[in-house]
């Protein structure tokens, strides 16, 4: 499968990512519940994207490993970057006035999580569900 890709410019592009997200969960045979979970995810990386760098890109991969199959979802963006990504992995830590469960939130609801960020020069976030 391509890989599919959401440009994050404008607020409406959240929703697009978000549902984009859902249907891909759904063709891959995620539970409902598995599915309200990446859905999640993928609003949570998207408002980031819309809040701390203006613009960035959501991407999906439909991925295999052995027996099992999944989505890989990669929220890339050329923003600020990240200064202290141990801080913002903190359950409570925001620098925008909501409750701070972002990142962390997105790590519980994902099987594998990774971020690399750079000040001045962007962050990636990528994160895997499996389907179970």
């Amino acid at each position: 499968m391509e890989k599919s890709c959401v440009s994050i410019k404008i607020e409406l592009d959240i929703v697009a990512a978000r549902q984009l997200g859902r249907e891909l969960a759904k063709q891959v045979g995620f539970s409902v519940v598995d599915q309200a979970r990446f859905a999640t995810a993928v609003s949570e990386l998207a408002r980031n994207i819309y809040l701390y760098a203006d613009q960035g890109e959501i991407s999906f991969d439909i991925i295999k490993n052995m027996n099992q199959s999944g989505l890989r979802l990669t929220a890339t963006d050329k923003g600020p970057g990240i200064r202290d990504i141990s801080q913002v992995m903190q359950d409570g830590y925001t620098t925008s006035g909501g409750l701070g469960a972002g990142l962390p939130g997105v790590r519980r609801l994902m099987d594998d999580f990774d971020i690399i960020s750079e000040e001045n020069i962007g962050t990636t976030v990528t994160v895997v569900k499996w389907k179970r």
